[in-house]
């Protein structure tokens, strides 16, 4: 007779949906994976992404008992073998040359509650260099605090008051599947949905138009539809009047173009520019979200900043269904404490954009250790054969993970993790304001451990032990202390969300936490930074959110022979490419080898790919991809990177 179970849970991987899930287990074993019906936001909604990632948890790849290296390759060796070493090895470094030797990078891949104590565990050791800066969203919010003080997002349930959203770079098709309902009934109640993005990309089928800017020239359309609004007499003069600073310098900046000359620099058409000003007056509100692509631009700000310009011109901040929305502060929940890091004040981070670079330069003391959680550098991070480089050239290496992928293959110690299906923890999220219970479906797959247990065991090789070891409910206590301050009960968070009490929709007192109380429009803006035409390489390289994957949380045979890459069939015919065959991508920094498709709904100045792929299985795109920095925020321009493509 089958047993079977089914649990609630929650997703944590690097997405903004954290879908609430319900696992079905029959006989111990993981069977099925699906929305659960009781999440308030997602309602039963999954991605695929979510069901296949039962093969993924069960793949004859991943790596189930820990491992080191040696002579002849990797052996597998029992916990307290590989613990012991670790230790040894921290204890040694620290005590030669101090404990800033030691790199922690703590990735995205996963961002739950207890993982918060991987931090707090560096800090009770002494301290460790860690990073700063981003390789994703840290622009976005740095910019947008610029203008509104402290960035809140519209909850997504809010945007049922909607009459209109504008998709800004964003493709919740792919990236967000619990805002595709959302969108489905502002268009049933004869809404209009606008997407905005050089790629067409999945979301644009449910869009009424698809609107395709050059790239990293976005500001120059939000700059022409605020301009026509202006003309047509359609801006909010009470908003402008009394709630905002710096209005007048930015119609100065405006003042500069004509419109027709701000489309031609947007690379759009007129009509486009028309048919956003148009939704503005006579679909209010309207919501506009921006997307993580809109970041991977050195001066992203200019962008950001005309946006939100955008939608406090047009009456839309600070009114319900209105706003402009990029994400949510998933670490809010959560008593910053725990992070241990006031025990350490003033202790070296690198710089995340450059961790390639800052490993290799880093003195007094240099960095002789790295330990990797929840993160693939050497894939994701950009100028990939420096970080590589960087991770072969240190003493000691440990990581954290599921799977021998590009990072794996550098470590000394790979210890084998279990995935959240196995896990028992909480998660908040950074695309809406529920935090889920995480509860195991599953026994531990192997001989794998959570990095909670991994760091409770590490710790006891330590003097702090007593301060670090204690039961994940105790600390679920203390980390969790700010959501039982709002009238949370933990018993309940087990099977229930529970709603962060962040408003539906923000700034509706027009109050906001800047130095002048106001919206605080961008004053400055210097549009020559945002050229970068290259005769010699001619094409921006988008490396996009996959359908099929999460970043590079994939298995080595899941990876097609080649990586691919699309480009307008004009472009291709003006190169002597053929599509479907294999070439060659060159940057100034590195050339990969692809396959080619040609695409006509792809910009000509555009070559578009996915991200994620491995280096190991041919892929690995940001071998191409240069270390850059953000002018606000510390994050990563990626979509700075130009490209040319010849035949093989």
């Amino acid at each position: 007779m089958s047993d079977i179970k089914k649990i609630i849970t929650t997703c944590t991987r690097d997405c903004p949906n954290t879908c609430g899930l319900e696992a079905t287990v029959e006989n111990g074993r993981l069977v099925r994976l699906t929305g659960s019906k009781n999440h308030p936001l997602t309602r039963g909604m999954a991605c695929h992404k979510a069901s296949k990632y039962i093969d993924r948890v069960y793949s004859n790849e991943r790596i189930t008992k820990p491992m080191m290296r040696a002579a002849s390759g990797r052996r597998e060796v029992l916990w307290d073998e590989a613990l012991d070493v670790i230790a040894e090895k921290m204890k040694t470094i620290r005590d030669e040359d101090g404990p800033e030797a030691i790199l922690y990078y703590q990735g995205y891949g996963e961002r739950t509650a207890l993982k918060l104590l991987n931090k707090c565990f560096f800090n009770m050791f002494g301290g460790v260099t860690t990073l700063h800066g981003s390789l994703c969203g840290g622009t976005g919010q740095a910019s947008q605090n610029m203008d509104l003080g402290n960035r809140i997002s519209h909850d997504p349930l809010d945007h049922y008051n909607s009459r209109a959203m504008i998709l800004w770079g964003r493709n919740p098709a792919t990236t967000q599947i619990g805002l595709v309902p959302i969108i489905k009934e502002i268009k049933k109640k004869g809404g209009r949905i606008i997407t905005i993005d050089p790629f067409r990309n999945r979301s644009a089928a449910l869009s009424d138009r698809h609107i395709a800017p050059a790239p990293n020239m976005d500001a120059y359309l939000a700059m022409a539809a605020a301009k026509i609004l202006i003309d047509r007499g359609a801006h909010d003069i009470d908003f402008l009047s009394h709630h905002s600073a710096g209005y007048t310098a930015y119609k100065a900046i405006l003042d500069r173009y004509r419109v027709d000359k701000l489309c031609y620099l947007a690379g759009v058409s007129g009509e486009d520019a028309q048919y956003i000003a148009d939704t503005l007056i006579n679909f209010k509100p309207t919501s506009i979200l921006l997307g993580w692509g809109l970041h991977r631009h050195k001066e992203a700000h200019f962008t950001i900043r005309a946006i939100d310009a955008l939608g406090a011109v047009s009456g839309n901040i600070g009114v319900e269904g209105g706003g402009v929305s990029q994400g949510f502060e998933e670490y809010g929940p959560y008593d910053p404490k725990c992070w241990g890091d006031q025990l350490n004040p003033g202790r070296r981070t690198i710089l995340m954009p450059y961790v390639g670079e800052e490993l290799l330069n880093a003195q007094n003391p240099p960095i002789r250790m790295v330990y990797v959680t929840a993160a693939n550098p050497v894939c994701m991070a950009p100028n990939s054969a420096l970080v590589a480089e960087a991770l072969k050239r240190m003493e000691f290496v440990v990581y954290s993970g599921h799977f021998l992928d590009d990072t794996a293959e550098l470590a000394d110690v790979f210890l084998p993790a279990t995935t959240f299906l196995e896990e028992y923890d909480v998660m908040a999220s950074y695309g809406h304001n529920y935090v889920g219970p995480v509860n195991p479906a599953i026994e531990p797959v192997g001989d794998c451990r959570s990095e909670f247990q991994m760091f409770t065991e590490l710790a006891k090789r330590f003097s702090f032990k007593d301060q670090y070891c204690k039961s994940a409910d105790a600390w679920l206590a203390e980390i969790c202390a700010p959501i039982k301050g709002w009238g949370g009960d933990l018993d309940e968070l087990r099977h229930t969300p529970f709603r962060v009490p962040e408003p539906m929709a923000p700034y509706l007192d027009k109050v906001f936490a800047t130095p002048s109380g106001k919206f605080e429009f961008m004053t400055q803006f210097d549009g020559d930074l945002l050229k970068k035409d290259d005769e010699t390489y001619p094409y921006t390289l988008l490396s996009v959110a996959p359908f099929d994957y999460i970043c590079s949380e994939r298995t080595l045979a899941d990876h097609l022979p080649l990586p691919e890459v699309r480009l307008h069939p004009a472009e291709a015919e003006k190169l002597g490419l053929a599509d479907g065959r294999p070439v060659i991508v060159k940057s100034p920094i590195g050339r990969v080898k692809a396959l080619l498709r040609t695409d006509v709904s792809t910009r000509r100045d555009c070559l578009v790919t996915e991200r994620g792929g491995w280096i190991k299985a041919g892929h690995g795109l940001n071998r191409l991809t240069a270390e850059m920095v953000s002018t606000v925020g510390n994050g990563t321009p990626y979509y700075d990177t130009r490209v040319t493509l010849c035949s093989v």
